[in-house]
């Protein structure tokens, strides 16, 4: 049953012995880990020159490995979330998804993203400050927000890991500019940060919308026929054996179908379909709860009829309606991943080469699921559903994790690279070209923080705030990103992950299975995550500046 087995992967794992059960993995992770940290470590006093100073470039390190760490725990954590809880991956597959996506995305679209995190929020430009302070500020941003980030995974707390970023390093300018004199409160731009607070009601409430729209139509024109089908089976059950009885079988079976209370009955078909087949919303008031409340008086060949007239509409939508369904999402992800992911790359791909280029993606994508359709027809229509919106679940978490690796590293290499320039130059440019080395350290260190600390996340995403299967998942991840490239387009102020967040309540207000309790955690987080890396970014930089 992949669903309990996924959500049991997201809970921490039972202590048997050294590691317990994935020893093997923490060791292969650690390893990795460690080896990046040398190899990144040998490489970074190569780049800079012996004259450096080596005490300070070490903490530059390890305060930029730990961002990246960190931004693996809860940001990577949280993109995955919704296929680990519908058990389209499981915990490991995850890990393999996302090293290779999120660090494809980092080394094939990082860029030079040093300008947008250097200004923008404080006016460093404004600060008569010698290299070195500068080069202090970045190395307490990047601590501040890992620190509260790290807190935030630990309480399984999704949060704006740009927001922590932004946060460290408002609060270490402003704490240097006060110290030295040469600035203050001024310095930040709060016009700017009026737009972030905006953010934490736009962002999921747009998501939720999108979501909402998307899969109560999901539901309405794919999973109902699935769900009315599984009700009509025997005893609740999705089984083909309904199709070949002839009618002259034992009629114990609708004896008992007569007299065992239908509440049973439902629970029975619940767990059935909830292990099997994505749990096709059969709960009271839904379509398969109600069916199985009618069917209780249909006699056994009554009711054979009418599954196999279920059984062909079911078909029928997967068949016809979720092609179009499959070609949209496939535009919209490849629209997300040029717009959000490869701009840096420098591909210069013009209107019309990109449409051509979007609607024969989309035609190849309908013609292919189509045929995928049709080959499932040889599966029962519970099993059908579930593997057909898992796999297209798993283009979608692929297409999260490069566009996640392509941009959100940032938060953690920008603020480093820029160090790094400072270090290396003794001068403060006005950008900074990021090294391939660092994009591929950084890269690991994400996975890294994945696997260690993701899982409470995880957990919050994919199971915490709703219950999650690939149908649901699929259209939370394809609403987020759906409104994450309209964003982007429009210059709406929205984070990732709040969309996201919205995205799965969206899913829980369709199934009006909603955790609203556990949101409010959530949403005191994200107004405080500024201000808390702020103040850990503060006390850091006083700290650096009497050591150096």
């Amino acid at each position: 049953m992949a669903r309990t087995s996924a959500q049991d992967s997201t809970d921490a794992p039972v202590t048997k012995g050294f590691l317990g059960p994935d020893r093997n993995w923490h060791l292969g992770a650690g390893l990795m880990t460690l080896a990046t940290v040398v190899a990144f470590t040998i490489w970074a006093f190569t780049h800079t020159g012996t004259d450096v100073n080596a005490f300070l470039l070490i903490l530059a390190i390890a305060f930029g490995l730990f961002m990246a760490f960190n931004i693996g725990g809860n940001d990577v954590a949280n993109s995955f979330g919704t296929s680990v809880g519908a058990g389209t991956l499981t915990m490991k597959q995850a890990l393999v998804v996302a090293a290779v996506f999120e660090v494809s995305g980092a080394v094939l679209a990082g860029g030079s993203v040093t300008e947008t995190v250097r200004s923008g929020i404080v006016d460093l430009g404004g600060m008569a400050i010698d290299p070195l302070a500068f080069a202090l500020i970045m190395m307490s941003a990047l601590l501040g927000a890992a620190v509260w980030l790290l807190l935030a995974t630990r309480m399984g707390w999704p949060v704006s890991t740009t927001h922590a970023i932004i946060g460290g390093i408002v609060g270490a300018a402003v704490t240097t500019g006060l110290v030295t004199g040469t600035g203050g409160f001024a310095m930040v731009q709060w016009g700017e940060i009026g737009k972030i607070a905006v953010s934490w009601i736009l962002s999921p409430l747009l998501g939720g919308i999108a979501s909402f729209l998307l899969f109560g139509a999901i539901k309405r024109r794919i999973l109902s026929p699935a769900a009315r089908a599984i009700a009509l089976g025997s005893r609740g059950y999705d089984d083909a054996e309904d199709d070949d009885d002839d009618d002259e079988e034992d009629d114990a079976d609708e004896s008992w179908q007569r007299h065992v209370p239908a509440s049973e009955r439902m629970t029975e078909l619940q767990q059935s379909a909830f292990a099997e087949s994505a749990a096709l919303d059969l709960t009271p008031g839904g379509p398969g709860a109600e069916l199985i409340e009618a069917s209780a008086n249909l006699t056994k060949k009554e009711r054979k009829a009418a599954r196999k007239v279920e059984r062909k509409a079911a078909y029928h939508a997967l068949e016809k309606r979720v092609p179009p369904l499959a070609a949209g999402a496939a535009m919209l992800l490849a629209a997300m991943l040029v717009f959000k992911g490869l701009d840096n790359v420098g591909l210069n791909i013009s209107v019309g080469g990109g449409v051509l280029m979007l609607v024969m993606l989309a035609l190849g994508v309908w013609m292919a699921t189509t045929i995928f359709a049709r080959a499932l027809k040889k599966q029962s229509i519970s099993r059908a559903t579930f593997i057909m919106f898992s796999w297209m679940q798993v283009f979608t978490a692929c297409a999260f994790a490069f566009s996640h690796g392509a941009n959100d590293i940032a938060n953690a290499i920008g603020p480093f690279v820029a160090v790094l320039d400072v270090l290396k130059t003794g001068q403060i440019g006005a950008e900074a070209a990021v090294p391939t080395a660092a994009l591929i350290a950084f890269g690991i260190a994400l996975v890294s923080g994945l696997w260690f600390v993701g899982r409470k996340v995880i957990h919050t995403v994919g199971t915490g705030l709703t219950a999650m299967h690939p149908s649901s998942g699929f259209a939370a991840e394809l609403a987020a990103a759906t409104i994450v490239l309209l964003a982007s387009v429009l210059g709406l102020p929205v984070s990732s992950t709040h969309i996201l967040i919205g995205a799965v309540l969206g899913v829980g207000i369709v199934n009006h299975a909603a955790n609203w309790r556990l949101m409010r955690p959530i949403f005191l987080a994200w107004i405080i995550t500024l201000p808390a890396a702020a103040g850990i970014g503060a006390a850091v930089v006083l700290v650096l500046r009497a050591m150096f």
